[in-house]
């Protein structure tokens, strides 16, 4: 049931960011950077669950887009810091906007205590769920095994 709910609000999204011309990973990439200007390519993988590859050839579009700028580490010169544009500033709000109304036709017919008991519902299994993740890592930790 989650996983159809979560499919059907990506898939209402993408239908009306293709005015943007950019993905849904794109759309988030902007707003996690937005939230964590100056962040590394690193620590922006890691938010948006891709490998670094992956990721590089994200980053490498979205600059070519004018979007995203790379700086260099004052204290490590392998590492690229990320920046956005002032152009991306402007698609920022657009984001949020489409977010904004996917969130809004998801949850239309409902009353607000209904949504809130709803935010409260899911952040506890999310909760559940990193409490069980956490625990089975440590464990495999414990016997000698690694997770990668």
């Amino acid at each position: 049931m989650l996983y159809g709910v979560a499919r059907l609000l990506r898939r209402q999204f993408d239908s009306k960011a293709r005015g943007l011309r950019l993905s849904r990973t794109q759309c988030q990439a902007l707003l996690y950077l937005h939230r964590n200007e100056g962040i590394n390519q690193t620590c922006l993988a890691q938010l948006l669950d891709v490998k670094a590859i992956t990721l590089v050839r994200l980053i490498d579009k979205m600059q070519s887009m004018g979007l995203i700028e790379r700086h260099t580490d004052p204290s490590d010169r392998r590492v690229w810091r990320l920046n956005l544009t002032p152009a991306a500033r402007a698609k920022v709000a657009e984001v949020r906007e489409l977010g904004d109304l996917t969130r809004s036709e998801a949850l239309a017919g409902l009353a607000p205590a209904e949504i809130e008991l709803l935010v409260e519902t899911l952040q506890v299994v999310r909760a559940n769920l990193l409490n069980a993740y956490n625990s089975s890592a440590i464990e495999g930790e414990r016997v000698g095994h690694t997770r990668d």
